[in-house]
């Protein structure tokens, strides 16, 4: 985690990471039924899935410009990658204002991330989500989007 970024982000709005961070703390993260869950309206909202990796010539790279993400994983593990945009190779979907996505071609520096753990991707660093470390096993997640600051 870009440990400045963080600070940045954190104090610029430290409301909604405090109402983040208070949905993991009162909820039973292994019991919460898939779907979405607002949080603070367009400003904090939650994700969960629950479903196998996926190889990784099936993954992309994404980067948001509107939102952090803070990738939880509940149960199982995740491979996923990390790459500053300003060093991807090539756009190949440009950016879509009403998705908050865009997707690249990178190299990427990969990581296994397991049950109990998280990473947060800030816009400006493109990430490579939902990669099976092996054997395709099943993966529940949270990912919680916090609005960021510009």
């Amino acid at each position: 985690m870009n440990q400045f970024e963080f600070y940045r982000q954190y104090n610029s709005n430290k409301t909604y990471w405090e109402k983040a961070f208070a949905f993991l703390k009162e909820h039973d993260l292994k019991t919460l039924a898939k779907g979405k869950y607002p949080v603070d309206g367009d400003n904090v909202f939650v994700s969960v899935t629950e479903e196998p990796g996926k190889d990784f010539e099936k993954t992309n790279w994404e980067s948001h410009r509107k939102y952090i993400d803070l990738q939880c994983v509940i149960t199982g593990d995740e491979k996923m990658g990390k790459w500053p945009v300003a060093e991807a190779t090539t756009i190949t979907k440009p950016y879509d204002e009403a998705k908050d996505v865009a997707n690249y071609t990178a190299p990427g520096k990969f990581h296994v991330v397991h049950a109990g753990s998280f990473i947060i991707f800030f816009p400006g660093e493109a990430h490579r989500p939902n990669i099976t470390p092996g054997r395709n096993k099943v993966v529940k997640k949270i990912v919680i989007k916090v609005r960021a600051a510009q």
